[in-house]
């Protein structure tokens, strides 16, 4: 499978984690079967009693849909961005761990260290 096949499944099921319920439930199977499962269009028609046609519609406007929601609300590149932050709050205590032989000094990055972790899941 070449990377842009698989950059593409990435992006659509990140975009169905984050905007997943705001689709039809028809328009996630089609996703679903097609990204995840890797069904042909044709596959997918007949599983479902659906044109090849119909389904390739059906794929293209949840996809133009997901991307539409994150162009207007950006939850993922917040996610994301948020994410790379948390790294580096990390990296920045890693750097401050022994430089004080003050243990509540070393208790409170530990406590800080937690909770970045939690905040990071």
């Amino acid at each position: 499978m070449d990377t842009d096949r698989i950059d593409k499944i990435e992006e659509i099921s990140l975009l169905l984690d984050f905007y997943g319920g705001l689709i039809s439930d028809k328009q996630r199977e089609y996703l679903r079967l097609y990204h995840e499962e890797n069904c042909s269009l044709s596959e997918i028609g007949e599983m479902l009693g659906v044109s090849r046609q119909g389904v390739y519609d059906g794929v293209r406007k949840a996809q133009n849909a997901l991307r539409s929601y994150e162009k207007e609300l950006g939850l993922i590149a917040s996610y994301k961005k948020q994410g790379e932050e948390l790294a580096r709050a990390l990296v920045i205590i890693d750097g401050l761990e022994g430089s004080s032989e003050d243990p509540s000094f070393t208790e409170k990055l530990s406590e800080l260290r937690s909770i970045i972790r939690r905040l990071d899941q």
